[in-house]
């Protein structure tokens, strides 16, 4: 029973994060939640490790604000206990230029008392940066050109 409900909290959250609302979002977390996306923080600001709401917030607005649209595809979903584990394939319409941005997310949540305490995610920053920045980090080409 758990399970199920857990598991309805996680896409409740996701809908609502990715829906623009991160108000919403946090309202489903505890003060004390952490977040950890290991990420070259330079490139990706909103990467990084956070404790608290109020970071958390900071981290969700720059999402928001450096990419105009979010959508989000749950790809897996598996439920045990007071932990999720949802496998996404997420696109960010990126403000500057209209360009998406795809890539695929491992995210682990761990709750208590029905409120997400920590997140971990985990993905491929390599591919994720390259999008970012619009160029091949081997060749140092743009990505348009051929």
């Amino acid at each position: 029973m758990v399970e199920t409900l857990n598991r309805q909290r996680m896409l409740n959250l996701l809908e609502t994060f990715y829906a623009g609302d991160v108000e919403g979002a946090l309202a489903r977390c505890s003060d004390d939640v952490e977040l950890f996306a290991p990420a070259p923080i330079d490139v990706l600001p909103h990467m990084g490790g956070r404790k608290g709401k109020d970071e958390v917030r900071k981290t969700w607005q720059t999402v928001h604000t450096r990419y105009s649209k979010l959508r989000h595809e749950v790809r897996d979903i598996v439920t045990e206990n007071d932990k999720v584990a949802v496998n996404i394939r997420a696109f960010f319409t990126k403000r500057g230029n209209g360009r998406i941005v795809q890539f695929d997310i491992a995210v682990f949540y761990t709750l208590r008392e029905g409120r997400i305490v920590r997140i971990r995610e985990i993905m491929d920053t390599f591919d994720l940066v390259q999008q970012v920045l619009e160029r091949d980090l081997l060749t140092g080409k743009k990505m348009d050109e051929n």
